[in-house]
């Protein structure tokens, strides 16, 4: 049976050499190289499994599961994973695949959203085969020391601005700050720091991860294999899966939330989610009806975050409140004040941002009182107990 696309029954058969590497390099895009991979796996060590997350968000996302349930596949065959907190490097912002730089977070915010990442992480990954570590231990003493001028020498500028991501945002005329050049040294001094034998990453972070084997060759270690898997797309089915860019599906998100969300991706997404994500037979899932592939897809991945029984109820809630049209019977109460205006409500029940987007949402059609839509924005009439639905996956009950 397979998991987060990994073996639960590994430790009952012993795997041939290019078994194992076929079985951790599934789906991946870059491994470089196979044939070091092979070397340390024939060593017979236990290899250290580097992955980075800056928590530029408190909330890891189904993006980033991709990476850790790799990281699991290496831990099934008796590795260590290695799960740095990137809360130095969250201070920098990381530039790949970005067009514009990354706004930085104070210290303050990084460190309360790293206290979310270990809880998060371990829905995929075992904690018995996993080290936590944060790369401010090692990286407050690299930038203040010598060591860095020493690494800066041996890279150059042409090596740097090389990177894809740099050449489009310089044609484009968009600035790039030295913090931003240098992120790739910081993110490669973390491999030098842990001795690590393996790091993972985004196709997006090849750059990076290359980086970490030169530096680790410069400093007399052997270079770590850089595996990249690729990058999930987020639910605009435009941009990949993002914190950033709002589009993501977050592992802490409620079951209800996550299913649904899962619900609103487009038929062509869902194949790519379930090649990602699930070990399901893409032949099979193709042979589906499109709803009912979909509703299995997010009924696969709320269990596994949820367990089954969040899951069902998720699914039912779904088909209760979109196929038959019916209102979730666990709905939360909202008092709008005397006379208040449909906006006015809406940005203080929190189903808007502002005012203006409260117009829009109203404008849209978006608002809807026991069924009938509002649209204009006036005072919100309404009887105790009436429902107020906000796009598809909000409701509201009044009282008075």
């Amino acid at each position: 049976m397979l998991k987060y696309g990994i073996s639960t029954h590994l430790e009952n058969y012993k795997m041939t050499i290019d078994e194992q590497i076929d079985f951790l390099t599934r789906g991946c895009v870059d491994v470089v190289s196979k044939a070091d991979l092979a070397k340390k796996l024939e060593s017979g060590k236990t290899l250290k499994v580097k992955l980075g997350c800056d928590p530029t968000s408190a909330d890891l996302h189904l993006g980033h599961s991709v990476a850790l349930s790799l990281l699991r596949r290496f831990q099934d065959l008796g590795h260590k994973a290695v799960l740095v907190i990137g809360d130095f490097t969250a201070a920098v912002g990381d530039p790949s695949g970005r067009d514009s730089t990354r706004p930085v977070l104070p210290r303050e915010k990084i460190l309360e959203n790293a206290k979310t990442y270990t809880e998060q992480a371990f829905k995929v990954l075992d904690p018995s085969k996993t080290e936590i570590r944060f790369n401010s231990e090692w990286l407050d003493t690299f930038v203040s020391g010598k060591d860095l001028m020493l690494t800066l020498q041996k890279v150059t500028v042409a090596q740097v601005l090389e990177r894809d991501d740099f050449k489009k945002r310089m044609a484009a005329g968009n600035p790039i700050s030295l913090l931003e050049v240098l992120y790739s040294l910081f993110q490669g001094q973390d491999s030098v720091a842990l001795k690590a034998d393996v790091e993972l990453g985004g196709t997006d972070q090849i750059f990076n991860l290359l980086v970490g084997r030169q530096l680790q060759k410069n400093n007399g270690q052997e270079p770590q294999v850089a595996i990249t898997v690729p990058l999930l797309v987020g639910l605009d089915g435009i941009k990949k899966m993002s914190k950033s860019y709002g589009n993501y599906v977050g592992l802490n998100d409620a079951p209800n939330d996550m299913f649904g969300k899962l619900m609103s991706i487009s038929d062509e997404l869902m194949i790519a989610y379930y090649e990602l994500l699930t070990s399901e037979d893409l032949t099979a899932v193709k042979a589906m009806h499109p709803m009912e592939a979909k509703k299995h897809l997010a009924g696969l991945l709320t269990e596994r975050f949820h367990g089954k029984e969040a899951a069902v109820a998720a699914r039912a809630n779904f088909e209760q409140v979109f196929s038959k049209k019916q209102n979730p019977d666990d709905m939360p109460e909202f008092k709008p004040e005397a006379g208040q205006l449909l906006s006015a409500a809406l940005v203080a029940a929190g189903a808007a941002q502002s005012k203006n987007k409260a117009r829009a949402l109203i404008d849209q059609g978006a608002v809807r009182l026991n069924g009938q839509k509002l649209t204009q924005d006036g005072v919100l009439a309404f009887d105790s107990g009436a429902v107020l639905q906000v796009g598809r996956r909000t409701f509201l009950k009044l009282i008075k």
